[in-house]
């Protein structure tokens, strides 16, 4: 997925929004479906990881219920979304190095912003990374 530009409908926005908000002290994560190419639905998953203030591990499980649940619904991974409470949108060194979906596109929510919330997309090919234009689609 060499994706110069995607979009992002009202709801999902919201929802990420709403689930970083939530939970400012963790990072929050989940995956993101997708219908010939639209984002369709946002799928929270759980955050293992030893440190999840600064660090996100999706469960396993949830995962793969997750992508199971995709695939019945001939939905396709769309993105990787996680949050970063205390530091800006941009992939850290440890998420360029465990981005293991080239194909999907890796949104990051900052709450690091005085009042702001901020959502960046990125592709992650290779430990290389761009940055993806994110526009709202309408609802």
């Amino acid at each position: 997925m060499k994706v110069k530009e995607a979009q992002l409908n009202r709801k999902i926005t919201t929802q990420l929004l709403h689930e970083a908000i939530i939970s400012p002290e963790q990072e929050v994560c989940g995956l993101i479906s997708a219908k010939e190419g639209q984002a369709t639905r946002c799928y929270p998953i759980k955050n293992i990881a030893d440190h999840p203030e600064i660090r996100f591990q999706l469960d396993e499980k949830q995962q793969i219920d997750a992508m199971s649940t995709m695939r019945d619904n001939d939905e396709s991974l769309f993105a990787i979304y996680h949050s970063h409470p205390h530091a800006p949108a941009t992939p850290s060194t440890t998420d360029i190095e465990l981005a293991n979906y080239p194909d999907a596109l890796h949104l990051i929510i900052s709450l690091n912003t005085k009042g702001v919330l901020e959502i960046r997309g990125f592709t992650i090919i290779d430990q290389s990374v761009e940055e993806v234009l994110l526009s709202m689609s309408p609802d």
